[in-house]
């Protein structure tokens, strides 16, 4: 049921202990809209890939994620306190047999991570609910002004948050981009609008910044006074496409739980896919010069990366990769000209095609071939297992190991059936 509040009010319990407070339907339907992903690590997705997805760190179960996206659902849309949910933590915990999981060894660590979930969850929503309540533009016209203010109830404030504290920006300024609250773990900092008649000059703060190195090697530059992976505005990204996020974290994953991961969310993430392609083919096909460019083009099934180990091949991710390299060799006119070429309209759907195709195992080059119907013909793409090499994706050239489509044609179906052909997923 919506709820009747001001966009300047506050539904925030300052303490963090007792009831979060009047929560508010911008906050609920932002917290509705998210999926559930999978995680092994807090840092599995970083920054604005929480507006779009529902974690917890270490629970790759989609019963354990649901029954927690649950219990911190009702958290916030019925104002329960932290010390219910720990109730009903402990209870999904046990319910489900999920074990081992980072602070479960005491009770100091159980309160803590209790705490960490409660606490984010109700903290990021409530942000990004503000976030929408603030760019509503009848509030913008008459408070166009955004001021900082810090939370005077924190026992141990951040000394640079103190020093933000009061300061008043223009609601287009850079500086809310990557400073706009929560800005670290515990942040329970916010922002209020304000009309301009309260700006007396503020300039952005300027307070330097550091580097973090992840897990991967690669390094990350954070403003100062905000955690890592926190330097991002909640919010702010939440029609921004989940597929540019799952491509990244599926790279990430273990096969296995690549896999199961992809069929969760393929539902919701087909059409995402399906155009990330197209335009890539679209464009490569027109200009017929490689940019570099890559596609996750295809997630393997679970069944496949199953089969894959009865060969002694243990994928190192389950996503298969389409480059505009491979894809403009494969459509090369002379290639075209010899009746061997798989027709651009295949390419544009490729994921489609991927999607109803047989996968064998081809025991001789020791890769994938991919073999699916069209009009009259059978057409197919060979994949390379575990290939090291680079590929750019959202902007950023990076070098991984994964599976690259490296070359497609026309089959004959017949040949499919010699004896170095194994099919991994369905019969053909």
């Amino acid at each position: 049921m919506a709820l009747n509040l001001s966009p300047t009010q506050i539904a925030f319990n300052a303490r963090g202990d007792g009831k979060f407070s009047l929560p508010f339907q911008e906050q609920i339907d932002f917290f509705r809209q998210k999926l559930n992903l999978p995680t092994e690590a807090y840092d599995d997705i970083l920054k604005a890939a929480h507006d779009r997805a529902f974690v917890v760190a270490g629970a790759t179960k989609a019963d354990l994620l649901n029954d927690l996206r649950g219990a911190v659902d009702k958290a916030i849309a019925d104002g329960k306190s932290i010390h219910w949910f720990r109730k009903e933590f402990a209870a999904i915990v046990q319910k489900q047999g999920w074990e081992g999981w980072t602070g479960s060894d005491t009770k100091a660590g159980r309160d803590w991570r209790t705490r960490v979930i409660y606490n984010t969850n109700i903290m990021s929503s409530y942000s990004a609910g503000r976030y929408a309540q603030l760019h509503d533009p009848d509030l913008l016209k008459a408070r166009p002004y955004w001021k900082y203010i810090h939370n005077d109830t924190v026992a141990n404030p951040r000394p640079l948050h103190l020093s933000w504290n009061g300061k008043v920006l223009h609601h287009t300024d850079p500086w809310w981009k990557v400073h706009y609250p929560p800005n670290g773990w515990g942040c329970r900092c916010r922002v209020t609008a304000v009309r301009a008649s309260e700006f007396k000059g503020d300039k952005a703060p300027n307070d330097g910044t550091y580097t973090k190195t992840d897990r991967d090697g690669v390094t990350h530059t954070v403003p100062k006074g905000v955690d890592y992976g926190w330097d991002y505005a909640p919010g702010a990204s939440r029609t921004t496409p989940l597929k540019d996020l799952i491509d990244q974290k599926l790279m990430r994953f273990p096969a296995e739980i690549g896999a199961e991961m992809w069929q969760v969310l393929k539902p919701v993430l087909k059409a995402e896919q399906l155009k990330a392609v197209q335009d890539m083919v679209a464009t490569a096909s027109a200009s017929m010069m490689p940019a570099g460019a890559g596609v996750i083009a295809h997630v393997m099934e679970p069944e496949t990366v199953s089969a894959l180990k009865n060969y002694d091949v243990d994928l190192s991710d389950a996503a298969i990769w389409l480059r505009d390299h491979e894809l403009i060799h494969a459509i090369r006119e002379t290639k075209a000209g010899r009746g061997a070429a798989l027709p651009l309209d295949a390419w544009l759907n490729l994921p489609e095609h991927l999607e109803s195709a047989v996968a064998y195992f081809d025991k001789v080059n020791k890769n994938v071939i991919y073999a699916f119907d069209l009009p009259g013909v059978v057409g197919k793409v060979a994949v390379e297992l575990n290939k090291l090499d680079k590929v750019r994706d959202a902007g950023v050239r990076r070098k991984i190991t994964s599976n690259f489509i490296v070359t497609g044609g026309i089959v004959k179906l017949e040949n499919m059936q010699e004896s170095r052909y194994v099919p991994l997923n369905k019969q053909p």
